[in-house]
């Protein structure tokens, strides 16, 4: 077996490889740098999934960030079980063609509870009085103590929200290097998520994206560095290419229009209500599942759909065969956003009247994607100031407080993500130091599996 170290840099592109990322661009250059055609949706949790089972989430069930159980009448996101993903996994083929072999899994998704020999990802501490502490949960349990002494408490509020940035990324990358220099795993699956950020509110033709691509490619730089002392494999992969955008659109507002949508009103907000709606979507950035509760009504959803301006395709039975997405999970319809647009999930009219989980970093309460979640309000005077004053209340006096410091407009958003892009060269891409075990033709998202396991077996 070979040792082997993948780096999943999630939003990396052909186009991406220049003179900000020499470390990236030089490990292409004596190896192999390839486009990878992803799935529909090209989301991390899909992606990912489709990687690791060398399945389309027909067969594997992870037919977005997260949909809607239908049993519970009730929307979950970014769910952590592996449980979740149906069928076998690498891990399981490796183990079975040689039982010595190890694998680490670092902060790729659906990573609790997964068949691996060591798990890292992030996993804050939730207070009964509704304050968030960062931590991790780690696999064996002892780790979790090991890593934060060593490394420090991982930085969860530089991970995702209006601060995230490269910091969560850095750190990582040093969680990776200890378990590679501690626990020696013959496959290392290493999930760097820093690239994303700026792509997303700037849009990949900003200027300040230069610095973001500059950033990651050091933390990259320094794993190639110790996978190479070690005479190591090593892959880089991205799920998707972040694409510019102008608009959003507001698929849940349209269902509300034409009077699809079951509304609760709690202490004078707007809460939908799923179960008793007659259709609903779930937005997940250029992909919405749209739910229908009478199968009869479903051409009747799909025709007023079809109609909107910024919906590119109204996916029915025969249109998620199509893209693999014919799963139960699924909604009835899968709507898919032009190249320049991407789904809210709203469905209030007046602001006003948005649940106060719509101003504040809640993805678990918040029934579709929430981009804007990496926006300070611009409209808060003295920002900085207001939450100074709320951590003040909530960490050292001790005090409930509503981080609700949001942003509810979707224009802010430049960059996103879903449908596949129109040109490879603005896909995701996959690179090698034994560019002999990437094959011939076109690599996809399914053939991720069978590639890893090349690099480390032949």
């Amino acid at each position: 077996m070979h040792r082997t170290l993948v780096i999943n840099v999630v939003g990396l592109t052909p186009a991406l490889l220049g003179e900000h990322a020499p470390r990236l661009r030089e490990l292409g250059l004596r190896g192999e740098s390839r486009p990878l055609a992803t799935i529909t949706p090209a989301v991390t949790c899909s992606v990912q999934a489709s990687m690791l089972t060398g399945r389309l989430p027909r067969e594997h069930g992870i037919v977005g960030n997260g949909w809607y159980f239908r049993d519970l009448a009730q929307v979950w996101l970014w769910r952590q079980s592996n449980h979740l993903v149906e069928g076998d996994k690498l891990w399981d083929e490796a183990r079975a063609r040689d039982g010595r072999f190890t694998v680490a899994k670092l902060f790729w998704w659906y990573n609790m509870h997964a068949n691996v020999d060591w798990a890292v990802t992030p996993r804050p501490i939730y207070r009964a009085d509704g304050r968030k502490f960062p931590d991790i949960y780690t696999q064996p349990g002892d780790l979790r103590g090991e890593l934060t002494a060593a490394l420090g408490v991982f930085p969860l509020f530089d991970f995702w929200g209006p601060r995230a940035g490269i910091p969560s990324s850095r750190w990582i990358g040093r969680c990776a290097e200890h378990i590679w220099r501690t626990r020696t795993p013959t496959l290392s699956l290493v999930y760097l998520p820093h690239l994303d950020y700026d792509l997303q509110r700037f849009g990949p033709d900003d200027p300040r994206v230069a610095k973001a691509v500059a950033e990651i490619d050091e933390v990259c730089g320094a794993l190639i560095e110790m996978a190479d002392r070690d005479s190591a494999r090593i892959v880089v992969l991205s799920e998707y290419g972040i694409t510019p955008v102008r608009a959003p659109v507001d698929i849940n507002r349209v269902l509300r229009r034409a009077g699809l949508i079951a509304l609760r009103e709690e202490l004078g907000e707007e809460h939908f209500d799923p179960g008793g709606s007659a259709a609903f979507a779930i937005a997940d950035h250029q992909v919405a599942h749209v739910y229908v509760r009478d199968r009869g009504r479903v051409r009747e959803v799909a025709d007023l759909l079809a109609g909107v301006d910024g919906i590119e395709r109204v996916l029915d039975v025969a249109g998620k065969r199509e893209f693999g997405l014919d799963h139960p999970r699924a909604g009835e319809l899968v709507c898919v956003s032009a190249a320049d647009r991407w789904f809210t999930y709203y469905w209030w009219t007046d602001d006003g009247r948005a649940p106060d989980y719509a101003r504040t970093v809640d993805i678990h309460s918040k029934p579709g994607y929430d981009p804007c979640e990496l926006f300070v309000d611009p409209t808060i005077a003295l920002p900085k100031l207001v939450i100074a004053g709320r951590l003040l209340r909530s960490k050292v006096l001790n005090l409930r407080t509503l981080m609700d410091v949001i942003p509810l407009d979707g224009g802010l958003v430049r960059g996103s993500h879903g449908r596949p892009t129109d040109r490879p060269e603005h896909g995701p891409v996959i690179l090698s130091n034994a560019p002999q075990l990437l094959g011939r033709g076109s690599i996809s998202a399914t053939d991720v599996r069978r590639i890893v396991l090349d690099h480390v077996f032949e």
